[in-house]
Order: structure tokens, then C-alpha cells, then sequence
């Protein structure tokens, strides 16, 4: 699923090895804190500190054993430190490393997205400003409306990609947030000093409240902000596939020299990445639900979550990334044809402009009923005999008694229905 051009540093944010790292920093920083109170002696901390380690390969070797991963990891850690190991976990119980490691890993998981969503809106908003007048017709339900500009098209795209940035914000906030508070969150066997010191070193929050666990309505909300960039990208690629086709051919993905649509037709340039970031959005989507399904959970704590999370959080963060390092090539690298889109306005003989002919009319003092009744009588003459609306309604009596040729005419000029596209680009941040 993820090819050569994925940058391998979120992949490499979810290994074991970068897992039992988190652990790691979570278990020294919690004997560290529990030094500052005096419950281990100094150099038993200066012991753990300087002599902590793992390794991956042991540590899995001895959870085959025990069947128990946090156990196995400490075991481990033990046979690096030596005696002063009996001071790590201590007052700890299984999810205070798990979940807080796990936060520290949705926080730079969440940093490198943020970073790269950057990057796409900034491709995003220079391809708006590029073709802020190139026109081209908008369509609603598939069909010719009124005139647009390409760079509207993308503006509003802007935007979206703007409020998925600060909805992925918020969320990496909701879960940046650990807890070493006990096996059912009551401080009972560990200073409430030592989650606050664990976290104020890693850059988290300590939970305000907690059970055994962090509450997965965070990892919840961390999934669908994830999901939600996701189906902005899958509407963004659906918009390019669409005009993509044969038919319309107003923009292309960027083809490269060598690259090949088809092992049976030579000719084919397929919007292939398009189509693959609108595949993967599905994936993200289904992702989101799990998380949701996480959030009940027994009692103060039971494990079904795990196993689940184990898989949606990191391919959601590894996915969504592979998909905005895409996008951001195809908008960096995305082919606009402006003759092809001039070419498309003008398909339909004028048509695009029946409803300035309407405002027209009323403001000669008729009725909308009566003006709307004879553009369409024209609009619909106009479909199905291809000529141009223009001339049909120069002939019709009705129209022809209250506005002359030339009213009739500056109807048909593309640029007043996009007179106020300076001021909407006015907004641009």
C-alpha cells in the first residue's frame, strides 16, 4: 500500500523500537521524580538513569515467555540496570507507561502531519493565487452553471485544508496527555508528584482525572481529526478525477517521463494518485470507527481497545501522511488547461448566462415568474437546437421588447459574474 516516496520517518515513529523508547523515557523520568522526593536514594537514580536500556529483540524474546509485554520490556530493563532495577515501576502499574508512551508518540506523529498539512496548504494556496482568473465553468450536480475561476475552486479548498489543520491541532492536544497515577487511578501507591514531573518533562499534560487508563474518547477524536483531513484530500482528488476525464480534460496530474497508464493502451494518462488517495481516505474512515467503538470500555479498565489501536493509530498516522506527501506533489506538479476550460464554457452556447439574463429582466420591473418563463423558453431552445441563447433570446418578443441587443449582450461577458473574486481572495490568511 505505501510505495517508495513515503517519507520513512513517521513509519518509523511506530516501531517497537520506537515504542519501548517512549516506555523507556516514561520509566527513568518516573525514578528521576521519585528521587526529588527522597523514596530513592541518589545514586540508585544516577544508577537507573545513566544504565537504562532495552533491546527490541529481548524483549520480545522474553514476552514470548511471559505473555506480558510491559513485563517483559521491565524484565529486560533489568538486566541492563542490575540491582537499583527494583526502583523502576515502582507505585506504576501497565497502562501508565502504555498510554503515556502511546501519547508521546500520537504528539510527534501529530508535529510531523501538522508539518506536512503545512506544506500542502502552502502548494494548495499558490496554485489559488496562480489562476485567481483563470475561468472556467462551475457546475452543480455534474452541470454547467455559472462561470468560476479555477483559483475560487482552490481557494475554497484553502480553506477546508485550514480547518483541518486546526482540527488536527486541537487533537493533538486532546492527546497529549499522560497519567502515572496507579492501577485504578487513585494515586494509591504513587506520589501524584511523579505523573505531574513525568509530564511536564515529555511536554504532556497530566490527565486531570483518570482510571487505569487515558479515556479513549481522545484517541477518538485524534482518529476522526485524522479522517476528517482524509476526506477533505478525498474531495480534493475526487474534484481533479473528475476533471481529469476525456470529456472535460481540464486538469491532469503531473505524468512524468517514462511513467506508463497501461499495460494494454500506450495512451492512457490515468489520475491514478488521485484515485489512490480516494481509496485510502476509506481506510481512515473505517479507522475513525474503531476509535469510536474503543471508547467503551469495562469498568476502570479492560483491554479490548488494544489489540484494535495497536493497528488503526499507527496506519492512520503513517496513511495520512503518505497521502499529503501525494497530494502535495500532484498540486505542486498539477497541469491546468486553460484553453480546454474557455473551450468548456463556451460548450453550451451561452447558456451559463441565463440566470444574469434573468436579474436583467426583473430589474425592468417584470415579475421573476415572467422573466424566468422566457429565458427558460430560450435556455431550453437553445439545448436542443445548439444554438446560441444569445441569439435566441435577441429574437424572442418578449425579452427583445424590454432589453436591447446590447443589455442583452453584456449579459454574456464572463467577467461580471466574477467581479467580486478579488474581494473573496481579499480574505486569503
Amino acid at each position: 500500500m505505501i510505495d517508495r516516496y513515503t517519507v520513512p520517518a513517521m513509519g518509523d515513529m511506530w516501531t517497537d523500537d520506537a515504542k519501548f523508547s517512549a516506555w523507556l523515557k516514561v520509566e527513568v523520568l518516573a525514578v528521576e521524580a521519585w528521587g526529588e522526593l527522597g523514596r530513592i536514594p541518589a545514586d540508585a537514580v544516577e544508577d537507573v538513569r545513566s544504565k537504562a536500556a532495552f533491546d527490541c529483540a529481548r524483549v520480545l524474546e522474553i514476552e514470548e515467555e511471559v505473555r506480558h509485554d510491559v513485563i517483559a520490556f521491565l524484565t529486560c530493563m533489568a538486566e541492563h540496570i542490575g540491582p537499583s532495577s527494583r526502583f523502576v515501576h515502582l507505585g506504576m502499574t501497565s497502562s501508565d507507561i502504555l498510554d503515556t508512551g502511546l501519547a508521546i508518540q500520537m504528539k510527534d506523529a501529530a508535529e510531523l502531519l501538522l508539518q506536512e498539512l503545512d506544506e500542502v496548504i502552502e502548494a494548495v494556496k499558490t496554485q489559488a493565487i496562480t489562476h485567481k482568473d483563470t475561468v472556467m465553468i462551475g457546475r452543480s450536480h455534474g452541470i454547467h452553471a455559472e462561470p468560476t475561476t479555477f483559483g475560487l475552486k482552490l481557494l475554497v479548498w484553502y480553506h477546508e485544508l485550514l480547518r483541518a489543520k486546526e482540527r488536527l491541532s486541537r487533537a493533538k492536544d486532546c492527546v497529549s496527555v499522560g497519567q502515572i497515577s496507579g492501577t485504578v487511578g487513585t494515586y494509591a501507591n504513587v506520589d501524584p508528584f511523579v505523573e505531574d514531573y513525568v509530564c511536564r518533562k515529555l511536554g504532556l499534560t497530566p490527565a486531570p482525572a483518570s482510571s487505569q487508563i487515558i479515556q479513549r474518547d481522545r484517541h477518538a477524536e485524534f482518529l476522526s481529526a485524522i479522517a476528517l483531513v482524509g476526506a477533505s484530500l478525498d474531495n480534493f482528488a475526487t474534484e481533479i478525477r473528475g476533471l481529469q476525464r476525456t470529456e472535460v480534460g481540464e486538469v491532469e496530474e503531473p505524468f512524468r517521463k517514462g511513467q506508463k497508464g497501461s499495460s494494454a493502451m500506450p495512451h492512457k494518462r490515468n489520475p491514478i494518485v488521485s484515485e489512490r488517495i480516494s481509496g485510502l481516505s476509506r481506510v481512515l474512515r473505517g479507522n475513525a470507527v474503531v476509535g469510536l467503538e474503543n471508547v467503551a470500555l469495562w469498568h476502570e479498565r479492560d483491554i479490548s481497545h488494544s489489540s484494535a489501536e495497536r493497528v488503526v493509530i499507527p496506519d492512520s498516522c503513517i496513511t495520512l501522511h503518505y497521502m499529503l506527501t501525494q497530494f502535495k506533489r500532484v498540486m505542486q506538479g498539477l497541469v491546468v488547461n486553460k484553453d480546454k476550460m474557455m473551450a468548456n464554457l463556451e460548450l453550451t452556447h451561452g447558456l451559463p448566462f441565463s440566470g444574469s439574463v434573468l436579474l436583467a429582466l426583473i430589474e425592468k420591473g417584470i415579475s421573476r415568474e415572467d422573466a424566468y418563463s422566457y429565458v427558460q423558453r430560450c435556455a431550453m431552445a437553445a439545448w436542443e437546437s445548439q444554438k446560441p441563447l444569445l441569439d435566441l433570446l435577441a429574437k424572442d418578443s418578449d425579452v427583445a421588447s424590454l432589453l436591447t441587443e446590447e443589455e442583452i449582450a453584456e449579459c454574456f461577458d464572463p467577467r461580471q459574474p466574477l467581479k467580486n473574486v478579488d474581494i473573496i481572495f481579499s480574505r486569503i490568511d
